[in-house]
């Protein structure tokens, strides 16, 4: 039997990883945020009243067979038209199935089965959360795109309710995980959203799976402008994961000004909390901010 695997995040990172997990042959599921304000799923947020469905877009077309042709429909972007303009159409295919259905979790697995996803792409809460955060001198900061484009790094983001409840499938996943992959992706509004619903952070304890943390190559504007690895690390102990992530993976190299700082000293920093550190040159060479795909699945193998 496969080795079951749930990447937990949002944004572009998780599909990444999720495809790395399906070229290992694991049993993929992906937890997604659902705190997205922004784009497409900020308007349909506002407007139909729906969960954001960007995030689990991405993560579907991630899981579906190569070369689908669904998937390119989902994730074709209109350029123009009233109304229209700005929206992917996979968004606009689950808003339907989520009236259809009756439900934002039955359109998911509904959108799922339609494009023959090889593993599970499940929201980490049901509940109409909002992301707000305060920077390092303490300015409170309301809503995730808000949040994603602050004038300075971010200390602490909350949800509102607070603690929500936790999707039970999500839990489940998480709490019978083999193994955890925690990003890449934006620290503050992708990753650690998920850990402040209720009951995530104790399934991941029960686990027992072995839980590794990938840090992004680059450093958002705002939002980790001026952090290292070891900082973003911090960022999620601080969080709620003291003690819970076995393995980091940092980017090492001598290229670029942009990049997370991984050096030497700050990589003992992170050894210091008992977490394992893997550093590798893991850049794409045709965008450097990203991650290199075949690049992160061989030191992912190591850790499987």
């Amino acid at each position: 039997m496969a080795k079951s695997a749930v990447a937990v995040g949002g944004g572009t990172g998780l599909p990444l990883v999720l495809r790395c997990m399906l070229s290992a042959g694991l049993d993929a599921t992906a937890v997604v945020t659902v705190a997205d304000d922004g784009g497409s799923s900020g308007h349909l947020r506002r407007e139909l009243g729906m969960l954001p469905p960007g995030d689990i877009r991405n993560c579907l077309v991630a899981l579906s067979p190569p070369g689908s042709e669904l998937a390119r429909v989902f994730q074709y972007r209109f350029a123009e038209g009233q109304g229209l303009a700005g929206h992917a159409l996979g968004n606009l295919i689950i808003a339907a199935l989520a009236d259809i259905e009756g439900g934002f979790a039955e359109a998911v697995e509904e959108a799922g089965r339609l494009l023959g996803v090889r593993g599970r792409v499940l929201p980490s809460t049901l509940q109409d959360v909002w992301l707000s955060g305060s920077d390092a001198a303490g300015r409170l900061i309301k809503g995730q795109a808000e949040v994603a484009v602050s004038d300075g790094p971010v200390g602490l983001v909350r949800l509102e309710p607070k603690q929500p409840e936790g999707h039970a499938p999500a839990l489940e996943a998480l709490a019978s995980a083999d193994v955890i992959v925690i990003g890449p992706g934006s620290l503050f509004t992708s990753i650690i959203p998920n850990f402040l619903v209720s009951g995530v952070l104790e399934a991941v304890a029960r686990s027992g799976a072995t839980v590794v943390y990938v840090c992004n190559v680059a450093n958002l504007r705002g939002e980790t402008s001026g952090m290292d690895a070891a900082d973003h690390v911090d960022a999620l102990v601080r969080h709620g994961l003291d003690g819970l992530i076995d393995v980091a993976l940092v980017h090492v190299s001598e290229r670029g000004t942009a990049e997370v700082d991984s050096g030497a000293e700050v990589r003992q920093r992170i050894e210091t909390r008992g977490i394992r550190v893997l550093g590798r040159d893991l850049a794409s060479t045709s965008d450097p901010a990203r991650h290199d795909e075949a690049k992160l699945a061989d030191v992912l193998g190591e850790v499987w």
